[in-house]
């Protein structure tokens, strides 16, 4: 088997604003793994100002994998454990390259078309006018959750479009679920909690930054509003120091990253610890392109998870990967293993 990289820069149609920072572009590496005839792809992402891998000497260690990869080092000896988007794509282009270089990463209904998953329709950061229009226009286009973006605009103003959006839909009409990405000063946090609660969200995700165990813990054991955790997971390894971690905070939700968190074994073992605790979970894709958004789409379509899961982002760019992921009533779906081009240049 002989691994290469590709570098592609996906172009957003709009500025991708959170509260950390605003996105133009994301970079992804398109490795190709070939075994004669048979070529698996995977995506290898990290994803600015978040992955833990998103580090100056990446591109080296990238290489350095690759080359080891070569040269027939065994993948449990490519010490990975740092640099967890490297793995995430030797896994997913290996499975692709096992199921016949067909883009079917795991095999199921999903990958065949013949199943869907319910997805939120993701708001992103704007003005307050600006976002209640991206609301209006995903519940037009059949979303039930509607994942919100807040923490840069004043949380007043926040709190505004929220009621306004709480006026025309109920609860029952319309989940909403938003995301603090750490944005909450740690003195204040209780405090916003104790008021987002009056608009019935589902949840919160990260309120505050991660690291803050004990802060964390205290949110999830006076918050009226039900807390997940997200950036929490990013860099913990859940066979030890992520069974303590949940043990410690009790969070009502985690929210898994594949792409950030590694070989999809990882997100198995964060998976299987949640259950253990009792602990509820969802997934979500982290700005992949369609190749990486599919592999954790039929993931995650294995896992038969009935919440929605986070996986609408492929939309986003003027030039992702022409791929059969589909997106219809607020569900995502995939028209059989048809329809890839990875091979040529990216069409804006």
């Amino acid at each position: 088997m002989i691994a290469s990289y590709t570098i592609h820069d996906l172009k957003f149609k709009k500025p991708a604003k959170t509260s950390r920072n605003v996105l133009e572009t994301k970079r992804l590496f398109l490795l190709k793994i070939q075994e004669g005839p048979l070529e698996g792809y995977g995506e290898i992402s990290p994803f600015i100002g978040l992955s833990i891998d998103d580090r100056p000497d990446f591109l080296e260690k990238l290489n350095q994998t690759i080359e080891a990869f070569n040269e027939g080092l065994p993948l449990e000896e490519l010490d990975l454990a740092q640099w967890p988007s490297i793995a995430f794509g030797l896994d997913t282009a290996l499975r692709d390259l096992k199921n016949g270089g067909r883009r079917q990463f795991f095999k199921g209904p999903f990958a065949d078309g013949l199943s869907s998953i319910e997805i939120n329709g993701l708001i992103w950061m704007a003005s307050k006018e600006e976002m209640l229009e991206q609301v209006e226009d995903k519940i037009q286009q059949g979303y039930r959750c509607i994942k919100m973006k807040i923490g840069a605009l004043d949380f007043d103003e926040e709190c505004r479009m929220l009621e306004a959006i709480r006026k025309k839909y109920s609860p029952f009409q319309i989940e909403l679920r938003v995301d603090a990405n750490g944005a909450f000063p740690l003195s204040d946090a209780l405090a916003m909690l104790n008021d987002l609660h009056r608009f019935e969200l589902h949840s919160i995700e990260q309120p505050i930054r991660q690291g803050n165990w004990e802060m964390m813990a205290e949110l999830c054991a006076k918050s009226p509003l039900d807390i997940a955790l997200d950036e929490e997971l990013l860099g913990v390894n859940p066979l030890d120091e992520g069974k303590k971690m949940i043990k410690a905070i009790r969070p009502k939700y985690l929210i898994l990253k594949p792409g950030l968190l590694g070989a999809f074994a990882t997100s198995s073992a964060w998976i299987k610890n949640a259950e253990a605790m009792e602990t509820a979970w969802w997934i979500t894709s982290a700005l992949e392109s369609n190749l990486g958004l599919a592999a954790i789409a039929q993931y995650t379509a294995g896992c038969d998870n009935p919440l929605p899961q986070g996986l609408g982002t492929g939309q986003l760019y003027t030039n992702n990967f022409p791929s059969p992921l589909q997106i219809r009533q607020g569900r995502l779906a995939q028209d059989g293993p048809e329809k890839w081009n990875l091979i040529l240049p990216l069409s804006e």
